[in-house]
């Protein structure tokens, strides 16, 4: 079944819909702006109820909270992630460079206080691998440890405070970066960390991860190499030092494999079975712990271990503020990772569930989280992919889980911590490669990604190439920076194509891509699917130039014709003749077919600079010389407001500006067939 539409109405200039259809009182915007103004600047109880539950989210969820339908499930959930903390925890402060015990503070304090302030009802924070590595590599470069210290003397103890100083130096600021950020309303600040850049850098930083846990994993002391070329340095150091491989570090590294991979493919294929994912980790970590310390596999074979791990809660200090200036550069690339990786998984997860999240109030709830935890002797936190999986689908509803999760962290720290005093290093290294297989699965995407978007492709290929082959915040920079550039090249070749019109109808589409869409005689509708602006004004000028044919041969040669006209036309007049206007005369010296107006679509140009208003007014200019006249529809406010504010008005009637492409047409073709009138309309 088909229907028809038929039009029957006015031709509307953009002037006559102003008229028709715009705003008659001006100045009601203005005292409307300043009653929003009084509005914001004014203080109630009302409005400080709604700030206090807009900046403190859980005086907004909490009373709202289901018991009877939630609370199983953020208990299980939050008890499942608690016992996933607290091996990521210990190895991810290996990332870091400093001791283990500072993994698990980093996994309780911003627990709590995401809690308090975090919009994302499923998002776990804590530690993350992609920020300890890129942590540890600003640790080591400013508090490198002689591979001779012993970590028990008082220097260890003394190098372990200077490291954990620099990287809580690296949590304080990123975290004050933060709250700048949220101040500064520049939550859309995540949107230049792309899906291909975010995929590609995670998928690049997992081969940083494994590289720099092979010595732990083969029982290798060997120095830690930042920068760039780091991965290959490391690698090289390696391949250089197998003949030293401790060999029981390598049977407990293999043995840990082996159980690690396969429970978690378990995990991962039979999520929707399992009520809550098998624990491996804490359980390889007990039972490591128990055999090495049975067999005094340390002081046999000289197995790396956890060693000492104070009871209780660590005392508040500042960080090494003195470090900031050293630190500032990277600190900037760790906070935009944290930021956008937070903000994605929340945005996945509210957008399953059906609610939204605030990405300024995220800002604010991880400046928090870092800026205070960082007092506590934390390094930088933000939200985690494993763990807030994990959360999601061992049934969690809301942040309440995060308690329960911080009990089972809090426990350990206060009771059971130090029974991990011979937990083998290289058990926390097998953790933290196998923690990275679903980063390692997104080569899966690539042909996916070909097949979609080849320029997609080639940002996810950069970027993963400078990540691995330079370093991590390096080859971020990178990978944001061409991105970019990709988004400049194609706003520079914007197409522009000419439009036919489809019979009997009022749309209008390109002939090149619709053969049954024809020409308007003696109209050139053109498109330009792109903004105007000073980076592309010369490819829109020669597009359109070779489009119309504006040649400066041609407009020389049609310039002196009109001036012949022109005078002919006077003499014409001189002697009565019977031409009764200049467009008669020119009519009937215009060659049949030949193009007498130009019409502008504007509706794909979603901003102009004054580079691009001022080539507007150059193409009236030669349009005007070869005797065609310019015509623009369906410019939004901004880009007409530009183009009116640069002077086109002084070259083009303001008449010549219409709502739609067909109004356009009809005035044209009215124009040519007879006298204008007032009433004209619009049919299809």
């Amino acid at each position: 079944m088909s229907a028809s539409v038929a039009v029957h109405r006015n031709i509307y200039t953009e002037d006559r819909f102003r008229q028709t259809y715009g705003t008659e009182d001006q100045s009601g915007g203005r005292e409307r702006l300043r009653d929003r103004l009084a509005q914001r600047c004014s203080c109630s109880q009302v409005d400080c109820l709604h700030l206090l539950k807009k900046r403190l989210p859980v005086c907004s969820w909490l009373p709202k909270y289901k018991i009877k339908k939630w609370l199983l499930g953020d208990i299980i959930a939050g008890l499942t992630v608690g016992i996933v903390h607290i091996p990521q925890g210990m190895a991810f402060a290996l990332l870091t460079s400093v001791a283990p015990v500072y993994g698990l503070y980093t996994s309780f304090f911003p627990v709590v206080l995401y809690m308090l302030f975090g919009t994302g009802h499923h998002v776990s924070t804590g530690t993350f691998a992609m920020l300890s590595l890129m942590t540890g590599s600003v640790v080591e470069q400013l508090v490198p440890i002689p591979l001779a210290l012993n970590s028990s003397s008082p220097e260890g103890t003394e190098f372990e405070a200077q490291r954990i100083g620099v990287a809580s130096a690296v949590a304080f600021l990123s975290g004050i970066m933060m709250l700048c950020m949220c101040g500064l309303q520049l939550g859309f600040l995540s949107t230049y960390l792309s899906e291909p850049i975010v995929k590609a850098f995670t998928s690049a930083a997992a081969f940083h991860v494994t590289v720099s846990q092979l010595q732990s994993m083969l029982g290798l002391r060997l120095p830690r190499y930042a920068g760039a070329f780091s991965l290959f340095k490391t690698l090289a150091s390696v391949m250089e030092n197998v003949p030293h491989t401790n060999l029981a570090e390598l049977v407990i590294s293999l043995l840990c494999l082996a159980v690690l991979v396969p429970v978690k493919e378990v995990n991962s294929r039979f999520r929707e079975r399992l009520r809550t994912p098998i624990p491996v980790e804490i359980i390889t970590v007990i039972i490591a712990t128990g055999i090495t310390y049975a067999f005094s596999l340390d002081s046999k074979y000289d197995i790396q271990i956890v060693g000492h791990i104070p009871a209780g809660f660590p005392k508040p200090r500042l960080p090494a503020l003195e470090t900031v200036p050293e630190i500032a550069g990277d600190t900037v690339a760790i906070t935009l990772v944290a930021y956008a990786v937070s903000v994605s998984l929340a945005m996945i997860y509210a957008d399953k569930h059906g609610y939204s999240i605030d990405p300024n109030q995220e800002l604010l709830a991880h400046g928090i989280s870092n800026t205070v935890s960082s007092l506590f002797t934390c390094f930088p936190n933000s939200a985690t992919l494993a763990t807030t999986n994990i959360l999601e689908s061992a049934g969690g509803h809301t942040q309440l889980a995060g308690l329960f999760t911080s009990l089972v962290v809090l426990i350990v720290l206060l009771l059971i911590g130090p029974l991990f005093y011979f937990l083998p290093k290289a058990v926390l290294a097998c953790i933290n490669v196998t923690s990275l297989r679903q980063m390692f699965l997104l080569f899966q995407d690539l042909p996916d990604l070909w097949r979609i978007s080849k320029i997609d492709f080639m940002v996810w290929l950069v970027t993963w190439l400078s990540v691995v082959v330079l370093n991590v915040d390096l080859g971020l920079a990178i990978g944001v920076v061409f991105s970019m550039m990709t988004v400049i090249c194609r706003t520079q070749r914007a197409s522009c194509s000419v439009l036919g019109r489809a019979a009997n109808t009022e749309v209008y589409r390109s002939i090149n891509n619709h053969n049954k869409c024809y020409e308007v005689p003696g109209v050139k509708i053109l498109t330009y699917n792109g903004p105007i602006y000073y980076g592309n004004r010369s490819f829109f000028k020669a597009d359109m130039a070779q489009l119309l044919g504006l040649t400066p041969e041609r407009i020389r040669s049609r310039e002196k014709a009109l001036k012949a006209m022109e005078k002919r036309e006077r003499e014409a007049i001189n002697t009565d003749s019977s031409f009764s206007s200049k467009n008669d005369l020119f009519r009937s010296e215009m060659a049949e077919g030949e193009v007498q107006a130009v019409l502008i679509d504007c509706s794909s140009v979603i901003f102009v600079d004054v580079a691009g208003a001022r080539l507007f007014i150059q193409m009236c200019v030669e349009c005007q010389k070869i005797g065609v006249r310019i015509y623009l529809a369906n410019c939004n406010e901004s880009v007409l407001k530009i183009l009116t504010s640069s002077g086109l008005m002084n070259y083009m009637n303001p008449q010549h500006i219409f709502v739609t492409i067909h109004d356009a047409v009809v005035y044209i073709q009215q124009q040519r067939e007879k006298p204008p009138e007032n009433n004209t309309t619009v049919w299809v």
